[in-house]
């Protein structure tokens, strides 16, 4: 995948009814994926997510009162956008590991819910933010590899014997962290209903004081994306078409 410097031009969605996000912890779609989220439902898209693990390292309290409350969190912050369907699975917050389970997790997924396209992370040690946390890339490696695998019914043949989940082909791949290629233009009610799916993690965020109001980056950030596009605001991607 070679980084492209050009303008990212708007995603050509035609045929796309189904969208599944696939990330490591609540709030990981947050952080502009959500704008998008909310503009395609709004357009009657149906957006799924599946998290893998519910984030129960990431608060200055016991795991087994964090994995709740930010569970809890999520299901505000997927109101907020008009999520269709949330999916939080065990892996250990902190301790996930790229393998064969991870990617079975995910492509059960893609099987049950049949998407046209799978947003993810890169994988990548390094993102625009910096070095990435080792979850988001285990994660985005495994989603990777695990749209493939959901289109194989020779891998994880157990899916289609005892789950009876035929094999599933999807359509796009797009990926965040990475230089976009396709933006997603955002109108002004998605913008705010994607700064409210990040301050519907209230608790996780008190955790944090270090962290801005999302209300204070979030419009920023979306405008930053759309300037580069020639428009007032975007979520921007790195897409891949995988079938025709």
């Amino acid at each position: 995948m070679s980084e492209s410097t050009a303008a990212p031009q708007p995603w050509d969605e035609s045929g796309v009814e189904r969208i599944l996000v696939v990330v490591a912890h609540p709030d990981d779609a947050e952080y502009g994926t959500s704008a998008a989220v909310a503009e395609w439902t709004a357009r009657g898209i149906e957006v799924a997510y599946l998290l893998l693990t519910a984030g129960e390292a990431g608060m200055q309290r016991p795991p087994e009162e964090a994995g709740p409350l930010r569970a809890q969190e999520q299901r505000r912050a997927g109101e907020a956008v008009g999520l269709a369907r949330l999916t939080i699975l065990d892996f250990p917050d902190g301790m996930v590991e790229y393998g064969l389970p991870l990617r079975r997790a995910i492509a059960r997924e893609i099987r049950t819910f049949r998407p046209d396209a799978v947003v993810t992370g890169s994988g990548e040690l390094f993102v625009g933010w910096g070095i990435d946390h080792a979850d988001h890339r285990a994660v985005g490696l495994a989603a990777i590899d695990a749209v493939r695998d959901a289109d194989n019914r020779w891998v994880f043949p157990e899916l289609l014997a005892e789950e009876a989940l035929e094999p599933w082909g999807t359509t796009w791949l797009l990926l965040t962290g990475r230089e976009p290629n396709v933006c997603v233009p955002v109108g002004e009610e998605a913008v705010a209903a994607a700064v409210a799916s990040l301050e519907a993690h209230e608790a996780y965020l008190a955790d944090l004081p270090w962290h801005p109001a999302p209300a204070d980056f979030i419009p920023e950030m979306l405008e930053q994306t759309g300037r580069a596009a020639g428009v007032p605001h975007a979520a921007g991607f790195d897409a891949h078409r995988l079938r025709q």
